[in-house]
């Protein structure tokens, strides 16, 4: 019987900002309720294999690793039922890994999937492997990354459209603007992306969402969390309400006279059928701490933490941002906001204080500006609707832009010297 091995110490892949957020939100989506067996020769590639294991794309997933490689496996089989997926990492020259290979499919009950990695960069034996059925073949040394790629492409098929991303938006501290900025954000990436964009408001009992698109549906987001095996496109469909062409949301049902037992994995079940539907996804979550709502936190795709310039608020962003920081180890950091700053005759802490303390760099920061946004508030408009030219749009468009990857082109002066001679390169462009 292998050894089982003890918990991976720290892995920290250098990978840049890009490449991170690129795996993050495209190439390696979560897993479904598998049983995971790894079996390693080499320590390098079983740290790997545990760190990609205690990433929140593999949180369904239950998985083990185990030193001994293929000798391990095939004894262990012998026994023991084969989980959905084996994993087996093996130094063995090609032929005599083909040979192990036929052994233990002696062992192995239809279904199960297995993925093998090896020295040998050799397509040849890369051949053999696909004809005997190893899903996928996988040289060392090897990272968590590409771990959890392998296993997310065996399970979600990669020519279909991909899952939606989820953005968890909190407040530092209650009355910070999160619901806002959530709101407005939102709104925005509906707007000039034109793709749908579902807004989640899971403050139940004090959700804003409503009010701020000017809505009173009958049934919301509640109905969802109390029966989420019900919930399917048809029941979202109608459980949500439209508020623009590319932009619903999933409303609080703002009532106190009742209690709202919920679930993590409610939750889970909810924002799954939702992102499967919409490709953006954004959760508006109470300030209130719960298991529910640490557990949509540590799942997002991507969290983004409001903050006002106070010693409170710069506390509770700290730790938020340790938690994220050792729970989510292989996803970018939280994106900070720096809300109602600039406030008249306030002592501020400073943006650079903010960044120092968090070792975070704040993405936007959204001056005091009262009058323009209770008068949205109180009209149930986003900002943008209410005055184009208000600071806080420009800053709502970075936002939105950055968060889901794009870059919006800005638009050139019109008495600007590119301006004037950009038709006479389009048409140069014709001629060729």
């Amino acid at each position: 019987m292998s050894q089982h091995i003890q918990a991976a110490p720290e892995f920290d892949p250098e990978f840049s900002r890009e490449q991170q957020e690129f795996y993050s939100s495209d190439r390696a989506r979560p897993v479904p309720r598998i049983s995971i067996q790894a079996f390693c020769d080499d320590v390098g590639v079983a740290n790997a294999i545990q760190y990609a294991a205690e990433d929140r794309r593999l949180s369904k997933a239950h998985a083990s690793v185990h030193m001994g490689g293929i000798a391990a496996a095939i004894s262990h089989y012998v026994d023991s039922p084969t989980p959905n997926l084996i994993i087996l990492d093996c130094a063995l020259d090609g032929s005599t890994l083909l040979a192990e290979l036929d052994r233990l499919a002696e062992s192995c009950d239809p279904g199960t999937k297995v993925v093998v990695i090896g020295r040998q960069n050799d397509v040849v034996l890369y051949r053999e492997l696909l004809k005997r059925g190893v899903g996928e073949y996988l040289v060392a040394p090897i990272d968590p990354l590409a771990v959890m790629e392998c296993i997310s492409n065996l399970y979600n098929n990669p020519d279909t459209d991909p899952v939606g991303h989820v953005f968890a938006f909190v407040g530092a501290k209650g009355g910070v603007g999160s619901s806002t900025i959530c709101h407005n954000v939102g709104w925005t990436m509906s707007e000039i992306l034109k793709t749908d964009v579902a807004i989640a408001d899971l403050d139940l009992a004090f959700g804003t969402t409503g009010l701020d698109f000017n809505q009173d549906p009958v049934q919301g987001i509640a109905e969802a969390l109390t029966a989420p095996e019900r919930l399917d496109d048809q029941l979202l469909d109608r459980l949500m309400t439209k508020c623009s062409e590319h932009l619903s949301i999933f409303a609080a049902p703002v009532v106190i006279d009742r209690d709202y037992d919920i679930s993590p994995e409610a939750c889970d079940t909810v924002l799954d059928v939702v992102r499967q539907n919409v490709p953006f996804v954004a959760v508006d979550l109470p300030h209130g701490w719960s298991p529910w709502s640490k557990r949509v936190l540590l799942q997002a795709d991507q969290v983004v933490i409001t903050v006002v310039p106070d010693l409170a608020n710069l506390r509770n962003a700290k730790n938020i941002v340790d938690l994220l920081r050792t729970s989510r180890k292989n996803d970018i950091k939280p994106h900070l906001i720096l809300n109602m700053a600039n406030m008249p005759k306030r002592q501020e802490i400073t943006l650079k204080e903010f960044e120092q303390a968090l070792d975070v760099k704040v993405m936007a920061v959204v001056d005091y500006d009262p009058e323009t946004f209770s008068q949205a508030s109180n009209n149930g408009q986003m900002l943008e609707e209410l005055n184009p030219k208000a600071k806080a749009v420009e800053r709502f468009h970075d936002i939105a832009m950055r968060i889901t990857g794009r870059r919006e082109a800005k638009a050139e002066k019109r008495n600007s010297p590119l301006a004037a001679i950009r038709p006479l390169f389009e048409k140069l462009k014709l001629k060729r």
